[in-house]
């Protein structure tokens, strides 16, 4: 019994085999990868590659057909469109005004010069709390009062404080 279902399975190969040989000579293509671009699927597009292969050795009849109906049946097959893709991530957006290291300190000394504390603390590069910590007690020890030394902690210190209290609500979700 299985040796009938292992003929019948051949014969479909060697059907399929010959029917990809006479497709890929009408589209003038090298490879049976180049048929893909001429069979359209239901989510939009043509098929790919993958799908072709894997449709190859599990359903041969069906790929033999539509290949039939969309490469040799057709006068001139058409090729299909691509399926249309959502943009990627690493496309740059036009909009963002990007600044050199240079250009950034000449806007913060701008920004220091006019006294504008908004905008020295959207361009000033944020530290961490234990370089706050660091540059603060330095600054005492040389008697030195630094206003914006100071902010820059407190800032830092309710930036950690807020962390450690979203991590802590997120684990007890947890538990």
């Amino acid at each position: 019994m299985s040796n009938v279902k292992q003929e019948t399975k051949l014969k479909e190969l060697k059907e399929l085999e010959s029917v990809i040989e006479k497709a890929i000579k009408k589209v003038g293509g090298r490879k049976e990868n180049d048929l893909c671009k001429y069979i359209p699927v239901s989510s939009g597009g043509y098929i790919h590659h993958f799908t072709l292969r894997k449709m190859k050795s599990k359903q041969p009849a069906e790929l033999s057909s539509m290949i039939e109906k969309f490469i040799i049946n057709p006068s001139k097959p058409s090729i299909v469109a691509p399926k249309q893709r959502a943009p990627r991530g690493s496309r740059k957006r036009r909009d963002h005004i990007t600044f050199t290291k240079g250009q950034l300190d000449r806007l913060l000394n701008m920004a220091r010069l006019s006294g504008d504390k908004e905008m020295i603390s959207v361009l000033s590069p944020k530290k961490s709390l234990a370089a706050c910590k660091r540059d603060l007690i330095q600054a005492i020890r040389q008697g030195i009062v630094d206003h914006e030394l100071w902010n820059d902690y407190l800032e830092a210190a309710n930036a950690h404080q807020a962390l450690a209290a979203s991590i802590t609500s997120e684990a007890s979700l947890f538990q």
